[in-house]
């Protein structure tokens, strides 16, 4: 039987994005031919229909999109909270959720829902003990009375009493727990890709299921969303917690970037990291928990949407059915209030980490789906990419080991960054200069007319690799509903393509100002230098290899590196050829970490 233990899930997740992101960009880097480059590429296919929208009573959203191509539907929902909805305190709390949505039910993951329901109220009850001793302990610390009082040698006499009782009742209820029901009943079923993803703006639940299954999915979904049961609260918070030391604390880049992010945002609630402060993901309670499930996870917060082979009047009855069943919610969303200020002068940022030289230059710029969007898109574009102008200029001409450029819009605040690593004997500050000449050439040169054709090309390409995918449309109208609606995707894909090469020296020269930027400098901490190994392959798998092999080196169990290497394998077909050393490398380290962790239990992982 399939391992789904949900840390391997989020593991395997992890890889799987990251891979097929890289070979995503990989495949948007291609060369064009320089006539293909002049001539106008050709739309993609229109005859995708286009989304039913409907509006349950309950407020709830559903978008369906019939493509029956294959006996599949790809299906999810949209949680419109991300860690942006936050506040100091419960920092990391909507991932959290993205966690405890797979413990179960009242019907799913208990053999006994009474008996279960009793003993989280006991375990509250214990907990809100251990946390007044917590209080004591804070307050001592403060007085500079205890060192650490986090440190286990800080706890009272009586944190240990209430600490023996609450591990008893979390050994008696795992007792009666069904461990991973949920997953198991839709594999069981045929579903695959069972996952979620938790970024600032939202939290997607997503799965792909045979389509003589839908109505399965609505019951599971419904069920979850009308009874979820929090078990195991503070076993997985404790989870979440060592999630975040892998991929924060653990990570060559990690806590910088999590640095930098803070000094970039004055007022934004961007500034904290979706995973949460250490001292705010450790102590979230189940109450805050369950207000904050009961605000954002209400029906009239939720968009569902389905792609695939069904019939749409079929799933709407389904929909009103199962649903439409649950209580539209009492308590309405907070409007986001706060806005960043604007900048009035440049900020500056200095450090070492465990990684070559470089630099990150970063500018404030406009939310989704502002009318700047599809201008700052087409500037990404021109400056990625083997064709690009970071890799002509900078990475050819000799500054540069490697550079790349990101256009991130959200909710409420965007940006644009360029960032980029030094070639062996340049440093930082003259990497930094040869990266704000290329932006000045955008706001006073306008784009040729064949580059801007050849960008909007590539981007073309992209989209129409998204619409060959059940999978990918899901995710590409979802993340458009969840950042603003579903028709910015389209709309915005058909103003890339309006895009004039004025439109562009505009917006560079109002967004790329030294009074609206933050430069990052980082340095080589002293120490051992970069895995030869990783070191040797192409520089824009670098990162998304560095991530996974922390991912792989972090695991405690020989399952949760098998799940990550079997969602590698999936992938290993449609992985573009740049990026077969990367995943050659993943799968070597992989194979020895499973082999290593094996050893050490004894056991085999299960295949």
């Amino acid at each position: 039987m399939t391992s789904a233990l949900p840390r391997a899930r989020r593991a395997a997740a992890l890889a799987l994005a990251a891979l097929a992101l890289a070979a995503a960009a990989a495949l948007a880097g291609a060369a064009k031919r320089p006539r293909a480059a002049r001539e106008p590429a050709a739309p993609p296919r229109a005859d995708l229909p286009a989304p039913e929208e409907h509006v349950l009573d309950n407020g709830m959203r559903l978008l369906l999109i019939r493509r029956p191509l294959a006996p599949v539907v790809a299906g999810g929902w949209v949680a419109h909270v991300g860690s942006a909805n936050e506040r100091p305190g419960i920092t990391g709390i909507s991932h959290l959720f993205e966690h405890m949505m797979f413990k179960g039910t009242r019907t799913i993951g208990t053999r006994d829902a009474e008996k279960d329901l009793r003993l989280i109220e006991e375990q509250e009850r214990v907990r809100e003990a251990m946390r007044a001793e917590e209080s004591k302990l804070r307050a001592a610390w403060r007085r500079g009375e205890i060192e650490d009082w986090t440190r286990p040698e800080a706890k009272t006499p009586r944190y240990r009493e209430l600490e023996a009782v609450f591990d008893s009742l979390v050994r008696e209820q795992r007792a009666n727990m069904i461990k991973n029901e949920f997953d198991q009943t839709l594999q069981r079923n045929g579903g695959s890709f069972i996952n979620a993803f938790t970024n600032e703006d939202m939290t997607f639940y997503f799965v792909t299921v045979p389509a003589n299954k839908l109505e399965l999915w609505f019951w599971m979904e419904a069920d979850r969303l009308r009874n979820p049961v929090f078990r195991e609260f503070y076993s997985e918070r404790d989870v979440v917690y060592e999630e975040r030391r892998l991929r924060t604390e653990s990570t060559p880049t990690g806590v910088f970037d999590e640095s930098f992010d803070a000094v970039f945002w004055d007022a934004s609630p961007y500034q904290w990291p979706v995973v949460g402060w250490p001292s705010d993901v450790a102590h979230i309670t189940k109450a805050q928990a369950d207000e904050y499930y009961a605000t954002y996870y209400a029906p009239h917060n939720i968009t569902a949407i389905l792609v695939g082979d069904f019939d749409p009047a079929h799933a709407l009855a389904l929909a009103r059915r199962y649903f439409g069943a649950i209580p539209r919610g009492t308590r309405p969303v907070p409007e986001m209030i706060t806005t960043e200020p604007r900048q009035r002068a440049e900020k500056r940022f200095y450090g070492e980490i465990e990684s070559n030289p470089g630099v990150r230059a970063r500018w404030h710029t406009v939310a989704y789906p502002h009318r700047d969007v599809p201008a700052l898109i087409v500037l990404q574009e021109a400056l990625n990419g083997t064709t690009g102008r970071l890799q002509r200029n900078l990475v050819l001409g000799g500054i540069a080991d490697n550079a790349r450029a990101a256009a991130t819009h959200r909710k409420y605040e965007g940006m644009f960054e360029v960032q980029a690593e030094c070639k062996e004997g340049k440093t930082p500050e003259e990497l930094e200069q040869a990266v704000h000449a290329e932006l000045a050439k955008l706001a006073a040169e306008p784009l040729p007319a064949d580059e801007l054709q050849s960008v909007k090309n590539r981007y073309l390409a992209n989209t129409y690799r998204q619409l060959t995918s059940n999978f990918f449309l899901l995710l590409r109208y979802g993340v458009a509903e969840g950042l603003h609606s579903w028709r910015d995707a389209d709309r915005i894909d058909a103003a890339v393509q309006a895009v004039t090469a004025a439109d562009l020296q505009r917006v560079a020269k109002a967004y790329f100002t030294k009074e609206n930027r933050a430069v990052a400098i980082w340095t080589r901490k002293g120490g051992a230098g970069e895995d030869p190994a990783v070191a040797a392959l192409p520089a824009p798998s670098r990162g998304m290899v560095r991530q996974i092999l922390t991912r792989i080196g972090g695991a405690k169990d020989a399952d949760e590196v098998q799940q990550i290497l079997a969602r590698l394998e999936q992938m290993a077909a449609q992985t573009p050829p740049e990026m077969k050393p990367a995943l050659e490398l993943i799968r070597s380290k992989a194979q020895a970490r499973i082999a290593e962790l094996s050893g050490a239990s004894g056991r085999r992982p299960t295949p």
